[in-house]
């Protein structure tokens, strides 16, 4: 897998090659890409749900200041460390929690917030009430779920950007 853009672009990074995780191929993540930015200046990231942190490196290498990789998976986010270290990366912060757990404890607002949980987790309201605390007041979030996921139209503070399909996954982008 590699980094499609930005500063990083063409540079390689490692999957977990997990059954627990499903990476975002190149072309999902450059479309999705494409659809937020393509470029930042500056800003934070929060990867949730973030397996190899392949989003959250594709926003740093586009401009996003610092990022936040998170995920439950301790060889998940091994596999996200050891990535982030063959970058370079000086500004990721990383945390093995529940998102939940995190979401309460970081004290940090975000400007985009990346969210693929694993598809069982199809309580979309209830992620989206965790991580909107955390939203500066421009703030986008990315939602991958399953094609046939209920996803929420409307959430009070949140506009209902984009909806995308791609194969079996749905990407619904959120901007506040």
């Amino acid at each position: 897998m590699r980094i499609v853009a930005g500063k990083l672009r063409h540079r390689n990074i490692n999957m977990t090659n997990l059954d627990t995780t499903r990476e975002t191929m190149d072309k999902i993540r450059g479309a999705i890409f494409n659809m937020i930015g393509p470029y930042f200046s500056g800003g934070n990231c929060l990867d949730l749900f973030t397996g190899s942190g392949a989003m959250a490196i594709e926003a740093y290498s586009r401009g996003m200041e610092k990022i936040y990789l998170n995920d439950i998976n301790k060889s998940a986010l091994k596999v996200a460390k050891e990535n982030c270290l063959s970058l370079k990366i000086d500004n990721a912060n990383f945390y093995n929690l529940d998102y939940k757990e995190l979401c309460k404890t970081i004290n940090v607002k975000m400007d985009l917030i990346i969210l693929d949980p694993p598809y069982m987790m199809n309580d979309i309201k209830e992620i989206l009430d965790c991580v909107f605390p955390l939203c500066n007041d421009d703030c986008i979030i990315v939602f991958e779920m399953a094609i046939d996921s209920p996803y929420v139209e409307n959430y009070d503070g949140l506009e209902l950007w984009k909806n995308k399909e791609y194969g079996n996954k749905r990407v619904v982008i959120y901007r506040r």
